[in-house]
């Protein structure tokens, strides 16, 4: 007997608000739950899908898999393979993606007082401090790479902001860096709160800067 031809499936429609207003039309976006801290994740620039789903937990690999995808469809993020040696697949944020900075900075900026005591359920990584500090770098008059060290691990942004790619900050030490932060958490969210700025916490002793050129200079309020 011939084979019946299974009925055509139709991809399941995302849901949305259906409302003329672009806030809705954002939220239909990035509303989902896990999606914007993926975004956070990869205005670190290039990550696995494995690296993603490490430095978010909590997030099961079907629903990481599942928003992934939206994301992809919705235009903000990409999936390229990178040759060996790595020979793996790596997501990163669209030009359209990195245009959500400003929306994570104001969130980290709102959020940062909700920081006020660590929970013993609360995981951390240092990177995740990065968006609370650009704010205390706003204004800086010189370009370059700031590596911050936190008792919670080594991050590191870029002052006077993103280059050509997108990037603003990494896990890790810097490849190079023209300055070095040494502060603990508590400093780096006051600085994030507005409580204190820079300029006051490296002048009390609070902020260690270390580094030649101008822009460890302009940090040290040289």
């Amino acid at each position: 007997m011939p084979r019946q031809q299974q009925p055509a499936t139709r991809p399941a429609r995302r849901r949305s608000y259906d409302q003329f207003c672009a806030t809705a039309r954002a939220l239909d976006s990035v509303g989902d739950r896990w999606t914007l801290l993926i975004v956070r994740e990869l205005l670190a620039g290039p990550r696995r899908y494995t690296d993603l789903h490490a430095d978010l937990p909590g997030v099961s690999t079907d629903v990481l898999a599942s928003r992934l995808k939206d994301m992809e469809q919705g235009g903000l993020v990409t999936r390229r393979r990178i040759p060996p040696p790595a020979a793996a697949s790596v997501y990163e944020l669209t030009g359209r993606g990195r245009g959500l900075l400003p929306v994570l900075a104001a969130l980290a900026e709102w959020g940062a007082p909700a920081l006020a005591e660590r929970r013993p359920t609360d995981a951390v990584r240092a990177h995740w401090f990065a968006l609370v500090l650009l704010r205390a770098l706003e204004g800086t008059v010189h370009e370059g790479i700031v590596e911050v060290r936190l008792d919670e691990g080594v991050f590191h942004v870029r002052a006077g902001g993103a280059k050509d790619d997108g990037v603003v900050y990494g896990d890790g030490p810097a490849a190079r860096a023209d300055a070095r932060l040494v502060l603990d958490a508590e400093v780096c969210l006051a600085l994030g709160r507005g409580e204190s700025t820079l300029a006051e916490a490296v002048g009390d002793g609070r902020v260690e800067v270390s580094g030649d050129g101008p822009l460890a200079a302009e940090l040290r309020g040289g």
